[in-house]
């Protein structure tokens, strides 16, 4: 388990970006990270990576703290960034090289997540392949590490859209009982119907951290019938098939979690969205 305790991280000490962060991220779980560019989606993964350092409070993995480096911490942990390199090593020698840091490194789910992503080539050289194509690499190979916690900042950026299908295929696949994904992103539908939790920040604290069923039962996503309650009603957005809604859930019923409905009534009625979940 990842927990945070009292985190406060600034850049500048008149600019603070994350502010008395409290979570607990269990196994098990695909959880999306959401908010608005420049909230700190990157900079709360470099931390839980250990690669930045908290002001106050502490960041661990299993007890452990990301920051000291311990080998056991850095062979369960991967952090996939924005933006991946352009080394001349071919994809073979890259892999090679590579995964020797992670014990429980697979070629087989390597090759198998590859060629989902219809790259079958491994003898091209990083360097030569488009951004989409590289994005695929590192992928793969992040997946193939079979870490406890994987960590991926925008992975579907540069994904077209039959590789974005791709790429929640293969992470569903991936992250087993025992695993941990945590996913920094803007484009919240390319995560449509795999996320098992979302944590969402505005302004250095947290707007929402919450499983889909918690999220579903509290709030309703669905197309208006003209009986609603105005003030029960967060978002509303125009559509062929009719007026879509997020409204307040006051009858139980049900419906499927929109990802980036959800966002958009986080951020169109705020003070209201923080009420149904009990956020200060």
């Amino acid at each position: 388990m990842i927990e945070i305790k009292n985190l406060k991280f600034w850049y500048k000490k008149n600019k603070t970006v994350l502010q008395d962060i409290n979570l607990q991220l269990q196994e098990g779980k695909i959880v999306g990270l959401l908010g608005k560019n420049g909230v700190g989606k990157s900079t709360l993964l470099h931390l839980i990576a250990g690669l930045q350092f908290p002001v106050e409070g502490i960041v661990t993995a299993d007890g452990e703290i990301p920051g000291q480096r311990k080998v056991s911490t850095l062979q369960n942990m991967f952090l996939l960034s924005e933006e991946v390199p352009e080394t001349t090593m071919t994809i073979e020698k890259f892999v090679k090289i590579n995964s020797v840091f992670y014990p429980k490194f697979s070629n087989d789910d390597f090759t198998s997540y590859m060629h989902e992503f219809e790259v079958t080539d491994f003898t091209l050289r990083i360097d030569k392949l488009s951004f989409g194509t590289r994005k695929k690499v590192f992928i793969a190979f992040a997946l193939a590490c079979n870490t406890k916690y994987l960590l991926m900042d925008e992975p579907t950026n540069g994904l077209d859209i039959p590789s974005k299908a791709s790429f929640r295929k293969i992470l569903r696949l991936a992250v087993s009982e025992d695993k941990l994904a945590v996913i920094s992103t803007h484009q919240a539908r390319d995560l449509q119907n795999i996320l098992d939790s979302i944590v969402m920040l505005d302004n250095t604290n947290l707007l929402l951290n919450a499983d889909d069923w918690q999220i579903t039962e509290k709030l309703y996503f669905g197309i208006a019938t003209g009986e609603e309650n105005e003030d029960d009603i967060l978002y509303s957005e125009q559509t062929i098939a009719g007026n879509q809604i997020v409204k307040v859930n006051k009858d139980a019923s049900e419906s499927n979690l929109d990802v980036e409905l959800l966002f958009n009534a986080a951020f169109n009625r705020k003070d209201k969205f923080k009420s149904v979940f009990n956020i200060k």
